[in-house]
């Protein structure tokens, strides 16, 4: 008999696994993947670290979370600056003057203030109804065109005039030359990869990979006292209440007999006409020395149920749909929640250290 069953041994499970170990409850962890880690999983190929599911790039401005994260990690210095490339034009990431004066040929703030404004107040609407006339009440035409239309309309599968105004509550606009993506304290990559984060975080716990808790749930349940569930709520419940939507993503990596493939770890492709939404070369995240690189061609796509789903689609009517299920997941004693999917509500890294500590402290005492 363990005390706790951790299903989902992603960041959120194996931080409540580890810290649940260290007040000395026994605990198995089990995943349905044949690795630790989940999407944060880390492989080495050709001498680099390459980011199976994506880019992870760590920032908080939290130091208690900064700390916490420090005692198995060691970081680089790290800087998080995409680019975006609109049919073979290249501008920096977020939105500041390098962008404005590639875009405009203007080299002042007053300058690009002017050139937005103007924009703004040719097609403002006082209530957007649509993506599309929030973006432009945003930040204006020439951007919205270039750098947001084609990128949006491919992340979520749709026209962003079929989009609700509530996916681009705000655009990030910098008006000095400031190409570092994050205002966080701190940021970087670990070295040597997140994998080895995992194995501190689940050493000495027992683990077991490749199973479908869901498949053989009465008989995992009979394990443990209690059951941490980081899984698709919707999926716990057997759909009873509703299906909850996401957007998924699939990849499509490469290894690349030259030594520098694109001079940057993130370019966003901003058009339309490009399938995928951008290439990770994952050597720059950690300034590796090849002769060889690794690429990774991101692709949105719909979720079926027999993919991954990535990111939460947080309309009305989901968050609806969410808000009964996490009613009916108050109400249980055996069961706990939490995470990305079990909360239906993305999260960046730092945010999920944050609540997993909050549930330890309130779970462990």
């Amino acid at each position: 008999m363990y005390d706790y069953l951790v299903v989902g041994a992603g960041l959120y499970g194996s931080i409540f696994a580890y810290e649940a170990h260290k007040k000395g409850k026994k605990v198995l962890v089990i995943d349905k993947r044949n690795h630790l880690g989940g999407n944060l999983y880390t492989k080495k190929i050709e001498g680099i670290n390459v980011h199976i599911y994506g880019a992870h790039i760590f920032h908080t401005s939290s130091e208690t979370v900064w700390q916490y994260i420090n005692q198995f990690l060691s970081f680089n210095n790290y800087i998080n600056s995409p680019l975006a490339n609109y049919k073979g034009e290249i501008y920096n990431l977020p939105f500041n003057m390098n962008t404005f004066s590639k875009m405009w040929g203007i080299t002042k703030p007053s300058e690009a203030k002017q050139i937005i404004e103007q924009q703004r107040k040719d097609y403002y609407k006082d209530n957007p109804k649509n993506l599309e006339e929030q973006a432009i009440n945003l930040v204006g035409t020439d951007i919205y065109e270039k750098l947001v239309k084609g990128y949006t309309e491919k992340q979520w599968g749709k026209s962003c005039q079929e989009l609700l105004p509530y996916i681009i509550k705000r655009l990030p606009v910098r008006f000095t030359y400031n190409n570092n993506y994050f205002n966080d304290k701190y940021q970087g990559i670990p070295v040597g990869g997140y994998t080895q984060l995992f194995d501190q975080l689940l050493e000495g716990i027992d683990v077991i990979l490749n199973v479908d808790y869901l498949k053989d749930k009465d008989n995992f349940d009979k394990l443990a006292k209690k059951v941490l569930y980081t899984g698709p709520i919707d999926l716990f419940y057997n759909y009873q209440l509703g299906k909850l939507d996401y957007r998924s993503l699939y990849f499509e990596q490469k290894v690349v007999n030259v030594d520098n493939y694109q001079g940057n770890a993130v370019i966003n492709y901003t058009d339309r006409e490009t399938p995928y939404t951008r290439i990770i070369e994952h050597k720059h995240f950690e300034f590796v020395e090849s002769n060889k690189t690794v690429i990774t061609k991101e692709y949105p796509c719909d979720y079926t149920g027999e993919n991954e789903p990535y990111y939460p689609i947080n309309d009305s009517n989901n968050n609806q749909v969410y808000e009964s299920y996490n009613k009916k997941a108050s109400q249980e004693t055996k069961y706990l929640f939490g995470g990305r999917l079990a909360e239906y509500k993305y999260y960046n890294m730092d945010d999920i250290i944050e609540k997993v500590l909050i549930l330890v402290q309130n779970e462990l005492g």
